[in-house]
């Protein structure tokens, strides 16, 4: 309560009591407190003026301060005008009794207003003492004109001094210091005006050195204009050596409260412009957040059915079109969508903020389009991405092992429709019908060799049909024509065994009649047909493709070919002995002068073929030494891709888990200011970005090795899909703790929190964050928040010094464990609103700052409308459009909902609504 009193020398004086403030008290009021002759005339026209500028709305006037309030009517009818409350009923007596008691009751009306009055009485106002009736006057001026007044938590006095230094210090020659001297030049008093209202005076015009002309002007512009009455005359001000305090403060208060409408409808309408601007921002953020996240769903929607399409092609050409085609998708389609995500999450994570700072409700995006959906869209893609890489290096494999196995099929088949050419025809001639005894003997010897070539075909034809089943079993494009052509050869090679078997019996049936057979013929048929079957399956193991994968299976192969080339010598005796038979033939035969018809009746096959064949063999194996030296050379190329990609990625991968390791511990023991943690985190994000070209050499050197199809790397455990995922990883980690510092400043700028505070929020965060998570659960939150000085139980802050855990432990043993169970409730709703039980440092200083800092809110804006509307319940589009900015203008109008109350008007506009809904507590 504000105490005015009098002091009581100057009660005691016998001059007028003045009620003032404590705080209000200079040295210049208490020099004897005996009131000047020239202030008291100050005084009595000052006090007069304001008196009737209220009693006016009355319809009445004073003349004379001291007479006229002498039987108590006019005083209480005054308080009534300026309170607007109603007083006790007066008493209409002419007695003095009845002028005591009215007057009693404006004093008794007074004091119940907070107002100790010291040394007045009802007598000396009904008395007319002009000194006790011009402090009484004070009195009602102080409390119910000036006490108001408060600019900056100032005191009356101090604060209406505070805003005439304000309004008038843009102007020369004027320097308000006091309420006396200060104004007895009037260009104080003609600069608040034209402060106000320019159009009404010329103020380069007035001349400091003709005071007289200034303050006539100042007061008749003022009477005129601005309804305030003449309170002072000029003269006495000019011709006073200190003019009076109390007459100048009355004045002036006067024209506080003319201006102080205009003040509140400026300040109401900056307040909704900066509302509305507020609101502005983030529906556009919101428009492009949505729009974003549309985008990059549909480019997701759009990829992951091509990524998930398994349709097999025929050929390796197609495959590698598709494999390269996926190449480019990684290296050109995707990265600028990592991108956008990580983007999307950065926009989404700063409009929140801007929210949660402008008290507005968080937004919530158009359904499917959550970050969370983005992530469950984006894991989708990423899955099905990696099975369609799998899948295509599986169907590459596949289509070479098919490709290597039809070719092997072909030159089997090949062979074999070779051989069974004309052995049809051959099994079924009659020859032995007309053939002497001789002649059958070496047609069964023949046929006994046939049968022994034949089994050794066998194997072939297995081997064909073994081919031919994989390739069914591999789902050969081609499988149809594989397996026609492999049913005629089993078909045929049924039909040369049943045909073998029948010529068998004829010749056997024969052969009881036939005695004559040349045991050398037979000899030779018998050891040229495994020699000359070796030398064609030798033949075929030359030519035979080969597919390896690395040098341990190419040096395989070269080590049995080393073994095969042993073999030679063996062979090549072999072949001489077969030949040194046939040349015993040609010796008994001229020896006997036997002449020999035709060649060998047992084999066709003759010492030319076998030299001939002998020949191929040795030429195919220099071929198949060549063959082999080439591979290995192609391994070893491979296996040096294989080192130079191993040797790049155990680099990268460890530098990437060392940054993302630095990154951790960066956002936990950040020092300096936000702007100096913002730059450094800015140079260091550079720095990791200057490593892509090491990436990128990575890249190419994958690229290589795919396309040389290695398939395997023995001397690394990192692949090129972890080290994709770790950069790409380490690039979005380092921009959300960007974001993060980013949004920590807009908190910071937007609540007023010092670096001090910031510094002491993360030192108690990262105190109670033990395992370095970056979030605190319940029990540490709540640990954190009373380290801080906070009371969970009382809803206030308020310092109790650092608390560890281990204290604090204690502290809930000792209280029985109820540090206001249900406060604390609430306050994990607000930083905890998804129930994870884990609380981040976003959360804890978006707490933090709200629970210290005042924000707008849904009353403050419509109490700003309401001054906008001159207190009426709707404003009208033409009020918005003369009060605010045209584009806020609009916006209000193309908004607010028509006023539908029952004081409605055509075109009123319902201001209250559309301020609710801007904080989300109602819907437009």
């Amino acid at each position: 309560m504000v105490d005015y009193h009098a002091s009581n020398n100057q009660a005691s004086s016998g001059g007028p009591a003045v009620y003032m403030d404590p705080r209000e008290q200079e040295n210049d009021w208490d020099r004897d407190l005996l009131l000047d002759p020239a202030w008291e005339k100050q005084q009595r026209k000052t006090f007069t003026a304001w008196c009737n500028s209220h009693l006016r709305k009355a319809g009445t006037q004073i003349e004379n301060i001291e007479e006229d309030f002498r039987d108590g009517l006019k005083l209480m009818l005054l308080l009534e005008v300026i309170s607007g409350e109603r007083l006790p009923k007066p008493e209409r007596g002419k007695m003095r009794v009845h002028k005591i008691n009215n007057v009693n009751k404006a004093l008794d009306y007074i004091a119940s207003k907070g107002v100790k009055l010291v040394s007045i009485g009802a007598e000396e106002i009904v008395d007319g003492n002009a000194k006790m009736t011009l402090g009484m006057i004070w009195t009602i001026i102080l409390r119910f004109a000036i006490q108001d007044i408060s600019v900056e938590e100032t005191s009356a006095k101090e604060g209406l001094l505070l805003w005439c230094q304000r309004k008038t210090a843009p102007y020369k020659n004027v320097n308000v210091q006091n309420f006396h001297i200060s104004w007895k030049d009037g260009l104080a008093f003609n600069a608040l005006i034209h402060r106000h209202r320019p159009e009404l005076i010329d103020y380069d015009k007035l001349r400091k050195d003709d005071p007289l002309t200034n303050l006539n002007n100042a007061f008749e512009v003022a009477e005129k204009y601005l309804d305030i009455p003449k309170m002072m005359d000029a003269e006495d001000i000019v011709n006073t050596a200190r003019p009076d305090e109390k007459a100048i403060m009355t004045y002036v208060s006067s024209f506080y409260h003319a201006f102080s409408g205009a003040q509140k409808a400026e300040t109401a309408a900056n307040r909704i412009c900066k509302v509305l601007a507020v609101n502005q921002e983030n529906e556009h953020l919101m428009e492009d957040y949505e729009k974003l996240a549309s985008d990059l769903l549909e480019w997701i929607r759009r990829t992951i059915p091509w990524l998930e399409n398994r349709a097999p092609e025929k050929t390796m050409a197609e495959m590698q079109q598709k494999l390269e085609d996926f190449r480019g998708y990684r290296r050109v389609h995707k990265p600028p969508k990592v991108q956008e995500k990580c983007q999307l999450e950065i926009n989404f994570n700063t409009l929140q903020t801007k929210l949660r700072l402008s008290n507005r409700p968080a937004f919530m995006p158009s359904e499917g389009r959550m970050v969370s959906d983005i992530n469950g869209s984006w894991h989708n893609l990423e899955g099905a991405e990696k099975g369609y890489e799998e899948w295509m290096l599986n169907e590459i494999r596949r289509l070479e092992r098919l490709d290597h196995l039809a070719e092997k099929f072909r030159q089997k088949a090949t062979i074999h429709e070779s051989w069974t050419d004309g052995k049809e025809a051959m099994l079924t001639q009659k020859d032995y019908e007309t053939a002497s005894l001789s002649e059958v003997k070496a047609l069964l010897r023949k046929h006994e060799a046939f049968e022994s070539d034949l089994a050794a075909h066998q194997d072939r034809v297995e081997q064909i049909a073994a081919i031919a089943q994989e390739l069914n079993e591999l789902d050969y494009y081609d499988s149809p024509s594989v397996n026609a052509r492999c049913q005629k050869i089993c078909e045929q090679w049924d039909a040369l065994g049943s045909l073998t078997q029948s010529r068998r019996e004829s010749l056997e049936r024969t052969e009881k009649q036939l005695e004559s057979i040349d045991e050398l013929y037979l000899e030779y048929a018998k050891r040229a047909a495994p020699f000359n079957n070796w030398m064609e399956g030798a033949m075929e193991d030359l030519q035979d493709m080969f597919i390896v994968h690395n040098i341990e299976e190419i040096q395989g192969l070269i080590t049995a070919h080393e073994q095969f080339k042993s073999t030679l010598p063996e062979a090549n005796k072999e072949r001489e002995a077969i030949q040194a038979i046939q040349a015993e033939v040609q010796k008994i035969a001229q020896y006997n002068g036997i002449k020999l018809s035709g060649g060998n009746p047992y084999t066709t096959i003759t010492p030319k073929s076998i030299d001939d064949k002998w020949h191929k063999v040795e030429q195919l194996v220099p071929q198949r030494d060549r063959a082999l030296q080439e591979e290995l050379a192609k391994q070893q190329s491979n296996d040096h891709l294989r080192r130079k990609f191993a040797t790049q990625a155990n680099i990268v991968g460890p530098w990437i888990q060392t940054k993302m390791e630095e990154i951790g511990r960066i956002s936990i023991e950040m020092n300096g200011t936000l702007e100096d943690q913002l730059v450094n985190l800015r140079e260091y994000e550079q720095s990791i970005i200057e490593y892509k070209p090491n990436i990128d050499q990575l890249e190419g050197d994958h690229q290589l090795i795919q396309e040389a199809l290695i398939f395997d790397n023995s001397y690394t455990a990192y692949t090129m899909e972890h080290l994709r995922v770790g950069w790409e990883q380490l690039l979005t980690t380092i921009a959300r703790t960007i974001n993060e510092i980013e949004n920590q400043i807009l908190t910071r700028d937007a609540k007023g929190i010092s670096q001090e505070q910031l510094h002491e929020y993360r030192t108690s965060f990262n105190h109670f964050d033990k395992d370095h998570s970056g979030a605190l659960m319940a029990e540490e939150f709540k640990a954190c928040l009373i380290s801080l000085g906070y009371d969970v139980e009382n809803n206030k802050a308020k310092r109790t010094g650092q608390m560890d855990m281990d204290n604090y432990r204690a502290l809930l043993v000792a209280t029985g464990n109820s540090l206001g169970d249900a406060e604390f409730a609430r306050i994990m709703g607000i930083v905890d609103p998804n129930n994870s039980g884990a609380v981040t440092f976003q959360a804890f200083i978006d707490f933090m700052s709200r629970e210290t800092t005042d924000t707008d809110t849904a009353d403050q804006v419509i109490a700003s409308f309401k001054i906008l509307a001159a207190d009426k319940n709707f404003i009208t589009a033409e009020e918005l459009r003369r009060e605010l900015p045209p584009d806020q203008a609009e916006y209000c109008i193309a908004r607010m909902a028509p006023y539908s109350g029952p004081d409605a008007k055509p075109g009123a506009l319902d201001y209250m609504s559309f301020s609710t809904a801007l904080y989300g507590e109602s819907d437009l």
